[in-house]
């Protein structure tokens, strides 16, 4: 792996504190690539909104803007719905993330590691092109609260998490696993034994 920066995927469910553990990884010196955050601006690009129209419904794009809310709804009521929708906004992503690690892989000095921040990092095979993988794990009811507590709707993790691989089935394929059931002081020692081990990928 000299030649390149190592690929580390990074997933948790809804709640999880995956975020969180990027971000700390970040300021460790991890270059973060966040699928969500490029799922957003997927779903801000005009062809792609045609498409969710066309394809999905017309009332989901109002005055050129994805409703979100109602998108969701939509897709974690429907297992047909969702799959239209990822193959309209997944290889836009996949496209943006190629490109930004390419961009990231030119830089005179590169970064340690390249880190993809993936919700559905197993169940789009993305887990196969990396390097090693990290799944940050919480029991249902924890996160739960989590989300309830930043203003969300804790019914939402339960949808989530049933459009996606069950925790165990994630556990189990991990190379790492950061448990996150306690605060941020008990997190710290675990992320930095996490980037001992990453970047000892590089030898």
């Amino acid at each position: 792996m000299s030649g390149r920066p190592p690929r580390v995927g990074l997933t948790g469910s809804m709640g999880s504190g995956k975020s969180t553990v990027a971000a700390a990884l970040a300021r460790r010196g991890a270059a973060v690539i966040d699928a969500d955050e490029l799922a957003r601006r997927a779903t801000e690009d005009p062809p792609v909104l045609a498409r969710i129209a066309r394809e999905l419904a017309p009332e989901l794009v109002v005055d050129g803007r994805l409703d979100r809310a109602a998108t969701a709804r939509r897709v974690f009521a429907d297992a047909d719905a969702r799959r239209t929708l990822e193959a309209i906004v997944h290889p836009w992503v996949r496209a943006a993330s190629a490109a930004r690690e390419a961009a990231l892989r030119s830089r005179e000095v590169p970064p340690p590691l390249v880190l993809h921040d993936v919700p559905l990092l197993f169940e789009t095979a993305l887990a196969e092109e990396m390097d090693a993988t990290v799944v940050v794990h919480a029991p249902l009811a924890l996160r739960e609260a989590r989300v309830a507590a930043r203003g969300g709707d804790p019914g939402s993790v339960r949808a989530r998490d049933q459009a996606q691989l069950p925790s165990a089935e994630k556990l189990a394929r991990a190379d790492f696993v950061i448990d996150n059931t306690a605060d941020r002081a008990a997190l710290e020692p675990q992320v930095a034994a996490l980037w001992l081990a990453l970047r000892m990928l590089r030898s």
